[in-house]
């Protein structure tokens, strides 16, 4: 049986329309960045702490997420692990959402709400930071994870947005972006996750 391929058209290629979608995205994205600079402060600098005192006990970051935030999770940890804004000492992370053949074996044998559970289960060490990126707030495995998190003596960071959904009962530190919209929350996480980076360079004194 062949398949046939799937035909597109091309609706519309206005010169106007195209600039309001362009001016009407990138104004979001500055209003979204604004209010996250004006309600993040104190809580990104809960973050930068709980992670320097992870790091100076010899303990190590975890990241995890889904999707988009599944990226944002290898992209953090190997900044830390690699290099953010030069060569210097590794740091301690890693992201839970590389491993495909234990992320594939906990999803079938055990639910896919396990596949981070499951690794934390394995891998974490009361001290260590379990950091859990969702937009919604509400992803069952993030949670999931955190539930094991807390239970085993991890400090628990969330990164979310709008209303934090059940993040808010499970986190230590919680990063709540302040919008609906979530490709602009993606977008202050991995802006917000850089960040962390970057201080948690400067103040180990790595650059």
């Amino acid at each position: 049986m062949s398949v046939n391929p799937v035909s597109f058209q091309i609706v519309s290629t206005n010169a106007a329309r195209r600039n309001d979608f362009f001016d009407q995205v990138m104004d979001e994205h500055l209003q979204v960045a604004a209010r996250t600079k004006e309600t993040m402060g104190p809580v990104f600098f809960d973050l930068v702490d709980v992670c320097l005192k992870a790091i100076c006990a010899g303990n190590k970051l975890m990241f995890f997420g889904n999707g988009g935030s599944a990226a944002d999770a290898q992209h953090l940890a190997t900044e830390l692990t690699v290099r953010f804004v030069k060569d210097r000492r590794a740091l301690p992370a890693l992201a839970l959402t590389t491993d495909t053949s234990t992320l594939t074996a906990a999803a079938n044998d055990m639910g896919f709400e396990t596949v981070f559970s499951r690794q934390l289960e394995a891998l974490g060490r009361p001290g260590d930071v379990a950091i859990g990126i969702s937009t919604s707030g509400k992803s069952p495995n993030v949670l999931k994870a955190f539930d094991i998190a807390k239970k085993m003596g991890l400090v628990t960071v969330g990164f979310t947005g709008k209303d934090g959904g059940d993040l808010q009962r499970m986190c230590d530190v919680l990063l709540i972006v302040p919008s609906h919209i979530t490709s602009h929350i993606q977008e202050m996480h991995i802006t917000l996750g850089q960040m962390l980076c970057g201080a948690l360079e400067r103040e180990l004194g790595l650059v």
